[in-house]
């Protein structure tokens, strides 16, 4: 499939996983693999101040992927469940739960400030948190390898 793989590949893993969408069967037959992708998720609650009136509350949903270090919204937080991963290749943690919670932070800040025109600093505060791993399956097909999303069914080439 791909020659530089980071990671640790284990034959058998047991993982708390965002539920897929699309099975290791529906990927695809012949050889599959799977990757996991370590997420935190965090649900967000922002107390906004405002000057004669009653505070404003709102909620953002931060998904950070520890593995790439990045930040995106997302539609909510998923429920993890235990499963038993056979041919995995776990991709490492580069963010501390502290780091993670700081970026989701920041992002939610942002996010805000693009929403709401501010008088002070909102209150964040983390309601609820999320850790689990996102899979994506590795499909060999003759036309090329592909990887396809596990949780959206989405598929694109694999570029080495």
């Amino acid at each position: 499939m791909t020659s530089k793989l980071v990671g640790k590949r284990r034959e058998r893993a047991e993982l708390a996983v965002i539920p897929p969408s699309v099975s290791r069967e529906e990927a695809g037959t012949g050889r599959v693999g799977a990757v996991a992708y370590p997420y935190r998720v965090y649900e967000a609650e922002v107390t906004i101040k405002r000057p004669f009136m009653s505070a404003r509350t709102d909620r953002f949903v931060a998904s950070v992927d520890r593995s790439r270090r990045l930040v995106v919204r997302a539609d909510g937080v998923p429920d993890a469940e235990e499963m038993e991963i056979e041919d995995v290749l776990v991709l490492p943690t580069e963010l501390s739960p502290e780091q993670s919670r700081a970026k989701a932070r920041e992002s939610v800040l942002q996010w805000t400030l693009r929403r709401y025109s501010l008088n002070d600093t909102p209150n964040i505060e983390f309601v609820r948190d999320v850790d689990a791993y996102k899979l994506f399956w590795l499909v060999e097909r003759p036309e090329g390898d592909v990887i396809v999303d596990s949780v959206r069914g989405t598929e694109d080439p694999l570029a080495d």
